[in-house]
């Protein structure tokens, strides 16, 4: 048994290596045939009320993504670095970085619960007690509240006024491109949440509404994982499961 499952990791760690490399080659090719037969994005005639809208939906979904980079490096400087590649890169930036913290996995790491590894910062696998005092808990429900209402009224404000989406004409080249950045990230995130879904079916369910509407899904699902931590909680906790919580060496302080 224990055989099949250190198998079963070693194939999952494989697999994710290899798509988010796909992915990241995926993107670069996008970005530079785009760049060849439509020029630069940088045009007032290609921010159209769609595409601000979509920008708007892409750089939302990588708020998560940055806070969780800088999380996971020790070094102000090289944090800073990631973000900023993120904001300029996007998807390129994500999946590559991906890539490469599943590269760093150790032998042992990649048998025994990869994701969980990837997720957590060194130090955070390794503390045994950890105060609160500091949490940021309450302030990140705000901060994904309030970007989730942002986007929302993003939403409702271009359908108001743009009409429906789900017209030929929007489809250019740069709003295709854009598209297809957004749902890399999207990659990403549903992964997160296919491992912190216990059951499959609600994990099936988060991913097509993530698919559906964006980064309104992100911020409803982490501000959902924010209201089981108590306030008190280290914020990092969000990042893995309740069973790996109990697991983990972590201890709350009352």
């Amino acid at each position: 048994m224990r055989k099949q499952v250190a198998t079963a990791s070693s194939l999952l760690v494989n697999g994710l290596r290899a798509l988010f490399l796909v992915l990241c080659c995926l993107m670069i090719a996008t970005l530079i045939y785009t760049i060849l037969i439509d020029g630069l994005p940088f045009r007032w005639e290609i921010l159209t009320p769609w595409m601000a809208a979509t920008l708007v939906d892409f750089y939302i979904n990588v708020v998560p993504i940055a806070v969780w980079v800088s999380y996971k490096e020790s070094s102000l400087i090289i944090a800073t670095l990631w973000v900023i590649m993120l904001i300029c890169f996007g998807s390129i930036t994500t999946s590559g970085y991906l890539f490469i913290q599943f590269l760093k996995l150790s032998p042992q790491e990649s048998l025994e619960n990869p994701i969980y590894h990837v997720l957590l910062h060194q130090m955070s696998k390794n503390d045994t007690k950890t105060k609160g005092k500091h949490s940021s808990v309450v302030i990140s429900r705000i901060l994904f509240s309030v970007l989730g209402c942002l986007m929302l009224g993003t939403l409702i404000y271009t359908l108001l006024t743009n009409g429906s989406p789900f017209r030929k004409e929007l489809l250019t080249p740069w709003i295709t491109a854009t598209l297809i950045d957004f749902y890399i990230n999207v990659v990403g995130l549903s992964v997160w949440v296919a491992y912190k879904e216990s059951n499959w079916i609600s994990a099936v369910c988060w991913i097509v509404l993530l698919i559906c509407f964006g980064s309104i899904t992100t911020c409803a699902y982490i501000v959902k994982e924010l209201f089981k931590l108590a306030w008190q909680d280290p914020l990092y906790l969000i990042l893995i499961t309740e069973d790996d919580r109990a697991e983990n060496t972590y201890e709350s302080i009352e």
